[in-house]
Parts: structure tokens; C-alpha cells; sequence
């Protein structure tokens, strides 16, 4: 499998590489296969994090035995150096490694500074002389911080949402860290499941020789696609692969809920991700499972909310998340009375 060079890392990870924040989602035994599957298949990058649950342990058992052929990366959302640290050290032992080659920071709120003693980046810079870490990268949602974080030159790797709904500063970003030899590591590649042509997706990154996709991958099924379209090496954007994008751009640029999930945990048991984007969930994708009693149910929760704002301050795009959630839930009971058996 072709390699794109990760900035001034010098990591030569593959062009189609492994997000294992799915796989938490996975029983320990499928979740190992499917990431050594991922392996055998040619893929010798994979991306987890502290806070994605147990993904990191099924990394550790699947993997463990290839580690010095495969690159890992992996996360803290830590605040300070001794939650930072505590998180590098339990990430080894999940891993079942003694170094880790890309450490990022966790979506920060504001750019981590290394001038300050008991900030994160203290912790990782400690780690790295430690030999825990080799590279510092620094993972975002938030597109000034991001443009910050670069100008700054203090990591060598930016990871941000990058699919073709994106705005045209956003996918800039890619020229950006090219132009300071800073890795870009695209997240989202499927806009948080929005977009459902993978060829498209994946052909529109292609255009972009140092942006290397990490594809959020749950299913033996979902793999094997990446795989194929990855070893057919037809990666040219035709007439039919330009309309979908064009299409899909028309319906879906603008503001909208990417399903990152900072909003959550919510104090009213919303399900925000799913929520706030179900208008586009009942027109692209099937939505039988939506029309049941039970999810009816679900979607009134959004009755209960508090309007206690705490979603809206973690959101990332800066939506008015509630006001976003009546939206969708009248949009819904609509679509409902007329579809609901």
C-alpha cells in the first residue's frame, strides 16, 4: 500500500490507516480480529485514544506482536502534567508497548503552551525525554485554534475534521500544514456518517498528497471496502464521483452536528450526536429503525431538556445546540405521523 510521509515526524504511515475509536463498540474478540485483519491487509497505522474506552487494550492484544511494524497514535483530553502523564502511562500498559510514536493532545479549548511547568505540555514533553513518546501532534475542532496551533510550530502533526462538506478554510488547513511540514491526519473523512459514497470520500482526499485519512472503522465489511478501493487505485474525481460531491455539498455544507460527541454526557439522557442531525438521518439513510415506538420515545427526551447550556459550551462549532434539538424534534414528530406504521 502506497505511503504518505507524516510531516517532519519522517512516519511513513499507509494511505488508508485504521480510526479504532469504533472498535470500542466491537467484543474484545472481533475487535481483535478486525484490527488484525486491518494489519494483514497492508494498513500499518492506527489511531485510539485515553478516553476511547477500551479501544486502546484491543489495540494492545491485537497488535502487540507486529508493534515495531505499525505506527501508533493515540490521546489525552488531560488538563494538566499529572493527568497527562497518569494517561501516557496507562496508555503504554494498554498497549502493551513501551513507546508511543504520535501523542496528541485531545481537542483542546485552548492552545497548550510548553512555557507552563504543570501544563499538559510539560507532561508531554517529559514523556518524550523519557523515550514514552516520539512526536507531539495535537488533535482539533475548533478552526482558529487550529490556524494558531500551526503558526505556532510547536507540533508536528494537526488532526481535524476533512471531508468535502467542508468549508473552504477548513480544508485549507491541509495547505497550511503542508507548507510548514506539519503531518495532516483527516478525521471525519465521512462527515460523522453524513456522507454514504465511500469512493467519493475517499477520492476527494486523494487530491491532497500529505492528508492521511484515518477511517473510523466498525465492521469486517467496512474494511473490505477501504481495502478495495484502496487496491483498485482508481483515485481520479470523474463526472459521476463530482456530481455526488456537488450534490452533497448543496444539501449538507453549512453548520451541522458533525457526531463528535463533546456535548455529551447530557443531564436529560439526550442522545445529542444522533439527535441533532436526525433530519438528515430520515433522508439519507434507511429510516425504518427511526419510525419505531421506542425511538419515538428516545427523540422526547429532548421534551426534558434543562436548557442548562452545558452542551452548547462544549460544542466545538459553536451551535446553539438546543434550539437545534426543538428543530429536529418537529422535523421528526412530522416525518413520523407520515411514515410511522
Amino acid at each position: 500500500m502506497d505511503k504518505i510521509r507524516l510531516g517532519r515526524t519522517e512516519l511513513m504511515v499507509t494511505a488508508c490507516s485504521f480510526g479504532a475509536l469504533p472498535v470500542q463498540r466491537r467484543s474484545v474478540d472481533d475487535a481483535v480480529k478486525l484490527l488484525r485483519k486491518a494489519y494483514d491487509g497492508g494498513i500499518n497505522y492506527f489511531d485510539t485514544a485515553n478516553m476511547y474506552t477500551d479501544s486502546e487494550m484491543k489495540l494492545g492484544l491485537a497488535l502487540s506482536d507486529v508493534r515495531h511494524d505499525i505506527i501508533i497514535s493515540t490521546k489525552s483530553g488531560g488538563k494538566d502534567k499529572a493527568t497527562v502523564t497518569a494517561h501516557i502511562e496507562n496508555s503504554l500498559r494498554m498497549l502493551k508497548t513501551d513507546y508511543i510514536d504520535l501523542f496528541q493532545f485531545h481537542n483542546p479549548a485552548s492552545m497548550p503552551l510548553p512555557d507552563d511547568d504543570d501544563g499538559p505540555f510539560a507532561a508531554a514533553l517529559e514523556a518524550k525525554r523519557k523515550g514514552y513518546i516520539r512526536h507531539i501532534g495535537i488533535t482539533n475542532h475548533r478552526l482558529d485554534l487550529a490556524n494558531r496551533c500551526i503558526e505556532s510550530g510547536l507540533f508536528e502533526t494537526m488532526q481535524f475534521p476533512f471531508s468535502y462538506i467542508g468549508s473552504d478554510e477548513e480544508i485549507g488547513l491541509a495547505s497550511k500544514c503542508k507548507q510548514a511540514d506539519m503531518g495532516f491526519i483527516a478525521m471525519k473523512g465521512l462527515a460523522g456518517g453524513m456522507l454514504t459514497n465511500a469512493k467519493a470520500c475517499m477520492n476527494f482526499i486523494k487530491q491532497f498528497d500529505n492528508v492521511v485519512p484515518i477511517w473510523g472503522i466498525q465492521t469486517e465489511e467496512e474494511l473490505d471496502e477501504w481495502l478495495r478501493l484502496e487496491k483498485e487505485g482508481d483515485f481520479k474525481l470523474n463526472d459521476e464521483l463530482k456530481a455526488v460531491i456537488e450534490h452533497d455539498r448543496k444539501e449538507l455544507c453549512g453548520n451541522f452536528c458533525r457526531s463528535c460527541g463533546y456535548c455529551l454526557p447530557c443531564p436529560a439522557g439526550i442522545d445529542i450526536p444522533q439527535a441533532a442531525r436526525m433530519d438528515r438521518l430520515l433522508r439519507r439513510s434507511p429510516y425504518g429503525p427511526y419510525m419505531t415506538k421506542e425511538y419515538h420515545e428516545k427523540m422526547h427526551l429532548i421534551d426534558n431538556c434543562l436548557h442548562c447550556g452545558a452542551c452548547a459550551s462544549r460544542c466545538p462549532y459553536g451551535l446553539n445546540t438546543p434550539e437545534l434539538l426543538q428543530h429536529m424534534l418537529a422535523d421528526y414528530d412530522k416525518f413520523y405521523a407520515e411514515h410511522a406504521k
